[in-house]
């Protein structure tokens, strides 16, 4: 599985996004379902309502209805490490949908993600391990 940002949800769903072909060419290069958060979605959905309104909301809702997207669900357990992270890199700073991603990678096992942010060339897994970003023409 791919891990999915807010960036490339949106960018997918918005034509006038300048990554939205690229992102598009990628997504037929991957397995599906992509993995995503509450707080990437939630982001996205976001973008979304402000950009193109309830259709292009509604276009975001279909790739979780259709079996496209999944989600990783934050437990209970995992707050103590979300947060350590955002302490980590508060340098950047790291937002709280990037850090459920570094967390998701880190208890799924996954290395491969889908993303516009840049920010992920410097996120680790695990503190020790980059992630595969997945390149974007």
């Amino acid at each position: 599985m791919t891990l999915c940002d807010a960036g490339p949800l949106f960018a997918l769903v918005d034509k006038k996004q300048s990554k939205h072909a690229s992102i598009k060419k990628a997504l037929t290069k991957l397995s599906r379902p992509l993995i995503t958060t509450w707080p990437c979605f939630a982001e996205a959905m976001y973008l979304a309502l402000n950009r193109g309104g309830w259709v292009m909301q509604n276009q975001l809702g279909k790739l979780l209805l259709d079996g496209r997207l999944i989600f990783y669900e934050i437990q209970e357990t995992d707050y103590h490490r979300l947060f350590e992270l955002i302490e980590k890199y508060r340098d950047r700073p790291m937002d709280l949908g990037d850090a459920t991603l570094v967390l998701a990678a880190e208890r799924k096992g996954l290395k491969q993600i889908l993303t516009i942010d840049s920010d992920f060339f410097f996120y680790l897994i695990n503190d020790i391990e980059p992630f595969d970003v997945i390149h974007l023409e």
